[in-house]
């Protein structure tokens, strides 16, 4: 079964959505982060991705309290990103509560670092974050392309014990359109031992059960929850 994993971003502790990972494009959703996860958690949902988009720009955490809150006062089961830029972050991270982390953009810069994360929290903490626009990982809170192909960075930490890969089409992020379906079909045909999540443009139903056919690990739902293109009620077939 596909994981069901809606998304929670953060800016000035307030849950928001961006189009496109653009700050300038930014819709605040709600006030109280526990609230809504508290209304995930009812109904049925285990997983949430929280993203501290804050921390992204200051490349350093900025909303552990939030994730200290939601983790203390519901069960779900978080991965926390943004802003993870050293070991003493991805360490306050797990302290606040976090049962994986996201390693973004510093699995582009520094690899390494995020190889002696894998070796000691071990793969199924850590997720590597492979953003692409185009064919292409995107870094720096989605405003910079780097060098590697999608295929290759993914190929690359496969082989260096890695397993859990969110893979985020940055051109489709909040703007309901659809999921890079055939990107990820061909990920799992080329890469089948890469454990793939699906995020961005998840719009409806029919996505995910598109996806769930291809045979990802899961898929990040955000806008479509906040805009109503996708029910909590809907999401009832998909959990366990």
């Amino acid at each position: 079964m596909m994981d069901i994993i809606p998304a929670i971003d953060l800016i000035g502790s307030q849950c928001v959505r961006l189009t496109e990972g653009d700050f300038t494009q930014q819709t605040t959703y709600d006030s109280n982060p526990l609230e809504v996860a508290k209304r995930f958690e009812a109904s049925g949902i285990k997983r949430l991705h929280l993203v501290d988009l804050d921390g992204a720009r200051a490349r350093k955490p900025v909303n552990l309290d939030v994730l200290e809150t939601i983790a203390s006062n519901t069960g779900l089961t978080i991965d926390f990103g943004g802003g993870l830029q050293s070991d003493e972050a991805v360490q306050q991270a797990f302290d606040a509560g976090a049962s994986q982390i996201t390693a973004g953009s510093i699995a582009v810069r520094e690899p390494e670092t995020v190889k002696s994360w894998l070796l000691k929290y071990g793969p199924e903490r850590i997720i590597i974050g492979a953003d692409f626009k185009g064919t292409n990982i995107a870094i720096s809170a989605w405003t910079e392309e780097s060098k590697y192909s999608l295929q290759d960075f993914i190929s690359g930490y496969v082989q260096t014990g890695a397993q859990l890969f969110i893979c985020t089409d940055v051109s489709k992020d909040g703007k309901l359109q659809g999921p890079s379906t055939n990107t990820y079909r061909h990920l799992k045909l080329t890469l089948p031992e890469a454990e793939i999540i699906a995020s961005g443009g998840v719009t409806t139903i029919a996505d995910l059960e598109e996806l769930q056919e291809i045979g990802v690990k899961g898929a990040i739902i955000g806008k479509a929850i906040y805009e109503g293109t996708i029910s909590l009620k809907d999401l009832a077939r998909f959990i366990c």
